[in-house]
């Protein structure tokens, strides 16, 4: 494998203020590697280390094996895609991509046929003419792509580019931006604290908490077997099933956690399924989602969410409004154990972070 991106146990402190604290990460060339976690957790540190925005207090940063940790941003072979774009709001849209180029001295002819295919890589070959506030927010987001990638890059690093974009516009160009890492198949490091965009764009990703990187992985990984309970939590919802409940139901007071999409909600009395885990519970909330329903179940003193597909043929859905008593249950092979500790300080089963 190709390494594009290598930290050695990287610190960051900012006075009393640990950013990232001892950070290792191999990041392979030509993959989309996303950084994800909440704000204050070390992502955008991390980045800025990258692009060389800022040093690092101990360890080294390399890239393609060279050691950059002491390089200025100009000697690194980097560029950055803000959220706010930053563009020339007097230049046009090929002014503004091609701006790198010109301030390298490109000769006029290789500058305007490598604009042109920038523009076209973006799917904007027509609007090379235009001033960036006659461009829509997507617009916007393409030009600062192309002056980004015009410059040929081995890493192009993205500090939640799409963060200032409405939700429709938002996932059309997370689709948009995997697709055009595959064919210009440069290294991608992205910036998120939504995990939405990270499990949908990333070959791998980092999940970062209070400067650490608590797991790294593809995202089914990730999603299927958290690391913990803050992974549980963070990447979509889970519930962490421990203490006096997980004894109950296994026999071993042990923290596990089991995603709400994997259990099944039926009115009480029906037939019991030894192969699998069943609870009794009162439905204490009842929220439509299109797609699916969010049940909030009470159990023994704490909360199950469930989430349940909505079909045309449902028959079931009116047995299950609030305050019904219901049965849930779902497969031991749903079950996914936390690591020694995690959660096990909660006496029953807890809903992690991820449903408000």
């Amino acid at each position: 494998m190709n390494v594009a991106v290598v930290f050695e146990g990287v610190t960051k402190a900012f006075g009393d203020v640990c950013a990232v604290d001892g950070v290792d990460l191999v990041i392979a060339d030509g993959e989309f590697f996303s950084m994800l976690g909440p704000s204050g957790s070390g992502k955008t540190t991390c980045l800025r280390m990258i692009a060389g925005f800022e040093t690092p207090t101990e360890g080294r940063i390399l890239l393609h094996g060279a050691d950059v940790s002491d390089r200025p941003p100009y000697e690194r072979d980097v560029n950055t895609v803000f959220q706010d774009y930053a563009l020339f709001p007097h230049m046009t849209v090929a002014a503004n991509v091609g701006y790198g180029l010109m301030v390298r001295k490109v000769p006029a002819a290789e500058r305007s046929s490598r604009i042109e295919a920038a523009l076209a890589m973006v799917h904007l070959e027509a609007l090379g003419g235009r001033k960036p506030a006659q461009l829509s927010g997507g617009q916007r987001q393409r030009v600062a792509l192309a002056r980004a990638l015009i410059n040929r890059p081995a890493v192009l690093l993205l500090d939640e580019p799409l963060g200032a974009l409405d939700l429709k516009l938002r996932q059309a160009m997370q689709i948009e931006l995997k697709t055009l890492q595959r064919e210009v198949g440069i290294t991608f490091v992205y910036v998120t604290h939504d995990q939405e965009e990270a499990l949908t764009m990333s070959d791998r990703l980092a999940v970062f908490n209070h400067g650490r990187v608590e797991q790294v992985g593809a995202p089914t990984d990730v999603y299927r077997q958290p690391a913990n309970a803050f992974v549980a939590g963070f990447v979509g919802t889970s519930n962490i099933i421990a203490g006096r409940l997980a004894h109950r139901l296994t026999g071993r007071p042990d923290a596990y956690t089991v995603r709400p999409e994997r259990i099944t909600v039926s009115p009480r009395g029906g037939p019991a399924h030894p192969d699998s885990i069943e609870v009794d519970g009162v439905v204490t909330e009842v929220v439509y989602l299109g797609m699916y329903t969010r049940l909030r179940v009470a159990v023994d003193g704490a909360e199950i969410v469930v989430a349940r597909q909505n079909t045309d043929d449902d028959q079931v859905e009116p047995t299950l409004g609030r305050g019904a008593e219901v049965r849930l249950s779902w497969n031991k092979d749903s079950c996914h154990a936390l690591a020694e500790g995690a959660g096990t300080e909660r006496d029953a089963a807890v809903t992690a972070a991820g449903v408000s």
